[in-house]
């Protein structure tokens, strides 16, 4: 792409410009600094790349209908294989288990009324006393190292208690109430019931 008007740098017939003088070079001195281009560069002149538009196919009413209509079809068709399946589950006798605690924002399922054996429930119930215990050691112990951090405690203290609450919770859950949970869900023999 070779322009008129651009200088060449390596030219050594041009003016040499003072820096610290107000703008202007001397007469008859030569400038090391190359003229600056004032012509617009490439703006507006006949090579410059153009875009196309067609501004009639966004106002088009029938393909906005077409595209609508192919979007509503393919909805109901998902729906009606999700209905499908969900009738099939159902039919299967498939527990959904819906998920129902907390009461205020549920994260997991939990009924040992009606899903755990009638001589299993209070054993259940202790283990489900159990692990609340454990969650509310672990938000107590935030707590305190909060307030001990406060008084002028150390801030790896705070850390570790946040980081052990953190995956403390989770974790006992996964890897020690839900599989209790469930295996006491399908314990058959009273041999294990207090």
């Amino acid at each position: 792409m070779n322009r008129r008007n651009d200088p060449n740098p390596f030219d050594e017939e041009e003016p040499e410009v003072n820096p610290f003088s107000n703008g202007s070079a001397a007469p008859g001195s030569k400038s090391r600094i190359p003229q600056m281009v004032t012509s617009t560069l490439g703006f507006g002149q006949k090579n410059d790349a153009t875009v196309d538009i067609p501004l009639d196919t966004m106002n088009d009413p029938r393909k906005k209908e077409r595209e609508l209509s192919s979007w509503e079809a393919d909805l109901n068709r998902r729906e009606r294989d999700i209905k499908r399946r969900e009738d099939a589950i159902a039919s299967a006798g498939v527990p959904v288990n819906d998920k129902n605690w907390p009461p205020l924002f549920p994260i997991i399922h939990h009924d040992i009324a009606n899903e755990i054996p009638v001589h299993a429930q209070r054993l259940q119930y202790l283990a489900f006393a159990s692990w609340l215990g454990i969650v509310l050691c672990l938000v107590f112990n935030v707590i305190a190292i909060t307030i001990c951090w406060i008084k002028g405690g150390g801030v790896k203290i705070f850390f570790l208690a946040i980081i052990y609450a953190l995956m403390g919770c989770p974790l006992s859950y996964v890897l020690w109430y839900r599989p209790l949970y469930r295996a006491m869900r399908y314990l058959k023999s009273p041999c294990f019931a207090l």
